[in-house]
């Protein structure tokens, strides 16, 4: 799956009418938009949100090259990545607890208890959350992520995001960092696109226009 799943342009276009204040920003960033992340399978994809998980992107960006360094080609594989030592995955950078994520997501990957991407596709957004949350170290920002970034969702809003909730400060003048529950109040209104809303929080957040 390496489309949106909507159109970008009728998301924009509703998020800026839904909100005076997204149109600001909107018009200020200029045309750049999300793209969807090309990965070659499920464990690809899901092993670099977890080495990505609480770091900044360069740092993580760093540790998940290593680690793909540890298999032919840097494509991580689950047959190869369940023969991996803790020394191996902690010797990259990884940390022990997300090394056994990571053995745990190959091992999920090889015996079939998680669904191939197109039975995903056919799956709910909750649904995916919570198969995606059978694994261990992912809870649901990681499945969000997916959905987003690989899946192409259109109304994914992780609220536990700190880009997110940055952002959301940001364009709506908060003059406090807004919690999960104030930023889902927040952004209702931008349903049922707050996957193109939660990408605009992001760039608010890192941006001074």
């Amino acid at each position: 799956m390496s489309r949106l799943r909507f159109n970008w342009g009728e998301a924009v276009s509703h998020l800026q009418s839904s909100c005076p204040r997204m149109k600001t920003f909107i018009q200020a960033f200029g045309s750049e938009r999300l793209h969807l992340r090309k990965e070659p399978g499920l464990f690809a994809a899901l092993s670099r949100a977890i080495a990505y998980q609480q770091l900044s992107g360069k740092a993580a960006g760093t540790i998940h090259g290593r680690f793909r360094a540890l298999f032919p080609g840097d494509v991580p594989a689950p047959e190869l990545a369940r023969e991996l030592s803790m020394e191996q995955l902690r010797g990259v950078g990884l940390s022990r607890s997300k090394s056994l994520s990571i053995l745990d997501l190959a091992e999920k990957s090889m015996t079939g208890e998680l669904p191939s991407p197109r039975q995903m596709g056919r799956m709910s957004d909750a649904a995916v959350i919570d198969a995606l949350c059978a694994v261990r170290g992912i809870g649901p920002w990681t499945a969000q992520m997916y959905l987003m970034f690989n899946l192409g969702r259109p109304d994914i809003m992780p609220t536990t995001d700190l880009g997110v909730q940055k952002g959301v400060q940001s364009i709506y003048g908060l003059e406090a960092l807004p919690a999960p529950a104030d930023v889902l109040h927040q952004t209702l209104h931008l349903a049922p696109y707050r996957s193109v809303a939660s990408w605009y929080f992001w760039r608010a957040s890192e941006t001074v226009i």
